[in-house]
């Protein structure tokens, strides 16, 4: 008797749903970030996926629900990876550092947020983003109000300065986010790649240095745990 073959499902079939859907994403977060929404195609997406464009539209049933899509896997992985660090029980000097260096690993893992984070800021400034509200109220928000909240325990506690957490917050995200960003530019001026591994190990300590610095009132590199 002739056994039957059991037919296996395709990459680009229902049948791997959560696979199908995993290279879709990873496909159009790539697209957008070089594109922009306006700019980005559909076809290229699936083709990159390897999956037929039929398919992507029965996971998302157009490119602005795609790219929602994109924006809250990508900004839900840097909470899901911050949070991690703000809900242990660390001490405040220990815990900022540890929030400081996850979203700087996060950021130089995942290249493309930043360019994602600008695109969407253009949106918005120009009345077009549908997605920013839904991203304050989810990702950005909670992380800032449990930032805030870690300073002032810091103050309070005497291990930090009396800094304003209005401006400490944005300056401490901004320099890690601007050199990952700004490496095309910066690449031309220093003349060596700003993303080569043992560059972004250098600028890793180099902003754990600065954020000791600039926040602990009694610091030194050699016991502020900066390359921890």
């Amino acid at each position: 008797m002739k056994l039957r073959s059991i037919a296996r499902p395709r990459m680009g079939s229902r049948g791997q749903p959560e696979e199908s859907r995993a290279a879709i994403l990873h496909a159009a977060a790539r697209e957008f970030a070089e594109q922009g929404i306006a700019g980005a195609r559909t076809d290229s997406i699936a083709r990159t996926a390897r999956v037929n464009k039929a398919l992507l539209y029965y996971y998302f049933k157009d490119k602005e629900t795609l790219y929602g899509a994109v924006l809250d896997n990508a900004f839900g992985g840097m909470k899901a990876k911050v949070f991690s660090v703000l809900d242990s029980d660390l001490a405040p000097r220990q815990k900022i550092l540890a929030y400081v260096g996850a979203y700087f690993d996060f950021i130089a893992s995942s290249p493309i947020y930043p360019k994602l984070m600008q695109h969407e800021m253009m949106r918005f400034r120009e009345g077009r983003s549908q997605h920013v509200d839904r991203l304050i109220s989810t990702y950005f928000q909670p992380i800032y109000q449990r930032l805030g909240e870690l300073l002032q325990q810091g103050i309070a506690e005497g291990e930090f300065r009396k800094v304003d957490t209005l401006h400490f917050i944005p300056s401490m995200i901004a320099i890690i986010v601007f050199y990952f960003s700004s490496a095309p530019v910066m690449q031309r001026i220093v003349r060596f790649n700003p993303l080569a591994p043992e560059r972004i190990a250098e600028r890793r300590a180099a902003v754990l240095d600065f954020i000791s610095a600039a926040l602990f009132k009694s610091w030194g590199s050699a016991g502020s745990g900066v390359h921890q």
